[in-house]
């Protein structure tokens, strides 16, 4: 009998010849003088030598080669503490536990708990169930151990396979199942040092805020009470399902008056003791663990060994598609138990960031506020100095002028003046800078009265402009004014004339008559 779990692979003459499709979602069976089966491109052959074959782990076995599941990693297919290949001669089973390849590490970093090594009777009877059941003795164990199979792909049920022995129970762990993936988390960049563990609680954040006091007070307790011992929280931070996550740290003073941190191994090996344990539950805590660096070895030896039930050539894609290899690694994430996990966790972390980004905003909005207010304010305090300068310097030129009353004017003074004046003669030439300065200001008031003439499409005339035309229109008026009582003082004084000439004329006719 042939047992393959793995990539479909060309099948011998005699199996392929005796393959007939089986009713069962597309599985084949290929039977010869013991029961066998093809599970969905998974490999499943019978014959009456026993050679299985569990696809990617690495283990094969004949009836006169036992088999060996172990924690070699250096076979070809290695898979996760089932990698390697049994070529003694003895009958006999043998299992060899895997080693803990930093299963601590990956519990105290990420918050999951370590899992005991898988038993020897345990795997064989799994493949026991996947493979050959003996529980009804016909062609229908074929079905059953087609059954079997999905649901360790599944991940979910129980494998009956023999009558004496109870079934194997399926779950997400089990290197079958098929609804695995690998992540990625933040490495802690804290020291032992540091002294930082972490409680997560089963209260929410408002609730422990609101009694952080008594938290802390009865963390002191828990500790001994010892007077040397002070109980600091270094953060508060909401999880998911109503949890709350504590980040402590326990500070020690000695009787000369230094203090340090109590390392954080020391810290949480307390808290895991059986008693202490049990108080923590009291106060409501689910979970310890710390948070402390990992040393390049411990990285090392992670990346390395894949964990178990994750397939090598996923593990080792993973390591290459690490964005930021320093600060992440890859963990696996098994079952939807755990990826709903993960999601929820990532949705709280986008709530907070968020809420951050929220809190940045308001701020921002504040600073831009206090700004305008200050540069108002600055442009006050301008005007005022500017002003101040002037009365100063108006102080300062009467005070000069009192102190200098009833003296001469010295060489010096009258040598400034001369300057003043020669200043003030070039300023005010119509060819020089004063001058200048009017054709340009005329300029533009032109310009800007054509520009706002066309952009308006309409006339407009600029207010100092319309002031200088009405001076000048006044000035008109006033000259014609004078022109008019000119010419009526002439036009009086020739009436007069006239009048004379008229008088005189008449007395020189009456004596002549």
């Amino acid at each position: 009998m042939a047992f393959n779990f793995g990539p479909p692979s060309g099948t011998s003459g005699a199996t392929a010849a005796t393959a007939a499709p089986a009713g069962f979602g597309g599985l084949e069976t290929a039977n010869s003088t013991a029961s066998g089966f093809n599970f969905g491109g998974f490999g499943l052959t019978a014959n009456p030598a026993v050679n299985f074959n569990i696809g990617n782990f690495g283990v094969s076995t004949t009836s006169a080669t036992p088999f060996n599941f172990g924690n070699s990693l250096a076979s070809a297919g290695g898979f996760g503490g089932f990698g390697t290949t049994s070529t003694t001669a003895s009958s006999a089973f043998s299992f060899s536990a895997p080693t803990n390849t930093g299963a601590t590490a990956l519990g105290g970093l990420f918050g999951q708990p370590t899992q005991a090594p898988t038993q020897s009777n345990q795997l064989i009877n799994t493949a026991s169930a996947l493979s050959a059941p003996t529980l009804l003795g016909d062609e229908r164990d074929a079905i059953l151990a087609k059954w079997n199979q999905l649901q360790a792909f599944w991940g979910t049920g129980k494998g009956y396979f023999n009558n004496n022995i109870p079934p194997v129970e399926f779950t997400q762990e089990n290197p079958f199942c098929r609804f695995k993936a690998v992540g990625y988390s933040c490495m802690p960049n804290n020291k032992d040092e540091d002294g930082l563990v972490v409680l997560v609680f089963n209260k929410k954040e408002t609730d422990i805020r609101s009694q952080q006091q008594q938290l802390v007070e009865s963390l002191h307790k828990i500790l001994g009470g010892n007077q040397t011992l002070a109980v600091n929280v270094e953060g508060i931070k909401t999880l998911p399902d109503d949890q709350t996550e504590v980040v402590i740290y326990v500070v020690e003073r000695s009787p000369n008056g230094t203090s340090r941190r109590v390392p954080a191994t020391t810290l949480y090996a307390h808290f895991e003791q059986a008693n202490i344990k049990t108080q923590l539950q009291q106060l409501g805590v689910t979970l310890s663990m710390i948070r402390t660096e990992l040393s390049p070895a411990q990285i090392k030896q992670l990346l390395q060994n894949p964990p178990a039930g994750v397939d090598p050539i996923i593990w080792e894609q993973a390591k290459v598609d690490n964005p930021d290899s320093e600060k992440l690694i890859p963990v696996p994430m098994v079952g939807f138990k755990e990826l709903l996990r993960r999601l929820k966790v990532q949705d709280q972390m986008t709530k907070q960031h968020q809420t951050r980004l929220d809190i940045i905003s308001e701020d921002i909005s504040e600073l831009q506020k206090n700004q305008t207010t200050s540069v108002a304010k600055i442009a006050q305090y301008k005007r005022k100095l500017m002003d101040l300068s002037h009365r100063t310097l108006q102080v300062l030129i009467k005070q000069e002028i009192q102190r200098k009353s009833g003296y001469a004017i010295q060489a010096d003074e009258e040598q400034l003046r001369v300057q003043l004046d020669t200043i003030q003669s070039e300023l005010n030439a119509p060819t020089q800078f004063k001058g200048r300065l009017n054709e340009l200001m005329s300029q533009i008031r032109m310009q800007n009265h054509f520009g706002a003439v066309r952009s308006e499409e309409r006339y407009y005339v600029d207010a100092d402009l319309l002031r200088e035309i009405k001076q000048h229109l006044k000035q008109q008026q006033e000259g014609l004014s004078h022109l008019i009582n000119i010419i009526k003082d002439d036009l009086e004084d020739i009436k007069l004339v006239e009048h004379g000439l008229n008088e005189t004329i008449h007395i020189r006719g009456g004596v002549f008559s």
